[in-house]
């Protein structure tokens, strides 16, 4: 049964969503319902209207993306985007017939104003500046990709503790800078497993080491896991899920686009099942299981050894404490869960509730 404070949640979430713009990224995701609802209003807007198979717009994404950013705070304005192959109604209303097309619609108004200018951040930036009455600046935002040189590759990519996914790029490729920002948001979801690393080589300016790995077009995307230095070819999709999917399954991580542990996160199977065996033994039996439970902890290695611990303890305090700890326990850590806490503390509490929750 849900507790109240979690049912609380659900319905807030619910309304946010009926109510709210989809923020797909720093983005303003626009469609046909919910475009008057938030152009034209209280705040003036730039839209981008692009296709998802356009060139042009594959080469603005990361532009537009680090503008959305950087404005992501700035009330009186919004910066948005149309997939008018999936929206053609709003993208017909405004004349839109090539792509991308951006236009800037100021506060209260429906009647655009077309950008000509260059498709740069910082270009973009001074526009809406100049028409929005604002003051922003394009945001330095640090990558968490791993840029690898001939110097610090082997020392990284072929480190047996670590398990790295490496791109190697060229610069002037067009496929490469359409998949730079999926891999940033890849290397930012997996920035706090320490034994996964996400990295790139441009390979055009270091063709040995590319050559040395059969590296003839870009982007080529290759797996090093701690067992296999020799590497193996990624031949899976190119979205975020697939990269995510991919390092969930190779390297045992539980993570999400976002970088949050999901609902599997820190659960060992062998463990779940003495859990079980606890929970149905006599109060004579309960010291025999717990007692096993031990002696599998002491077999974990890795991060598992981790989980191992919060085994340990749940155990224990469900011993001494009653059958509704855990089920009080788990109520209280989605409570801190969902206030704005770090990405580290967040990690713990999730890692306690789901383990905590085998125990309820």
């Amino acid at each position: 049964m849900l507790s109240s404070s979690t049912r609380f949640a659900l319905v807030v979430l619910a309304l946010v969503l009926a109510t709210s713009s989809a923020l797909a990224e720093e983005v303003v995701v626009l469609t046909d319902d919910n475009f008057d609802k938030e152009v034209g209003q209280d705040r003036g807007a730039l839209v981008e209207f692009y296709a998802p198979w356009c060139g042009h717009c594959k080469k603005l994404a990361p532009e537009y993306e680090k503008l959305g950013t950087s404005f992501k705070k700035a009330k009186s304005v919004l910066i948005g985007k149309v997939d008018c192959d999936a929206h053609k109604d709003v993208c017909s209303k405004y004349g839109v017939s090539g792509y991308p097309t951006i236009q800037w619609f100021p506060k209260g108004s429906l009647e655009p104003k077309k950008y000509e200018g260059a498709r740069t951040a910082e270009a973009l930036a001074e526009f809406v500046n100049m028409e929005g009455g604002v003051n922003v600046k394009i945001a330095s935002v640090p990558s968490n990709v791993v840029v690898l040189t001939p110097e610090s590759f082997n020392e990284i990519v072929l480190d047996e503790t670590k398990d790295v996914l490496v791109e190697f790029y060229a610069p002037w490729c067009g496929h490469c800078k359409s998949l730079a920002p999926i891999y940033e948001k890849v290397a930012t979801a997996f920035k706090l497993e320490e034994d996964v690393v996400i990295a790139n080589l441009d390979a055009d300016k270091y063709k040995d080491l590319a050559e040395k790995y059969d590296v003839s077009g870009f982007p080529t995307i290759k797996f090093f896991p701690k067992s296999n230095k020799a590497g193996e070819d990624f031949a899976g999709g190119r979205d975020l899920d697939d990269f995510v999917n991919f390092i969930n399954e190779k390297c045992g991580t539980s993570r999400d686009g976002k970088g949050q542990l999901t609902s599997k996160a820190g659960l060992v199977a062998s463990l779940d099942n003495l859990v079980k065996e606890l929970l149905s033994a006599g109060s004579e039996e309960k010291k025999a299981v717990f007692g096993q439970i031990e002696e599998e902890v002491k077999k974990l290695t890795g991060s598992t050894t981790r989980y191992g611990k919060i085994y340990l303890k749940a155990a224990k305090n469900c011993m001494e404490k009653g059958a509704d700890y855990a089920k009080n326990e788990v109520q209280r850590l989605e409570r801190i869960l969902e206030k704005s806490i770090s990405p580290a503390k967040a990690d713990e509490f999730t890692l306690k509730k789901n383990i905590l929750s085998t125990f309820a």
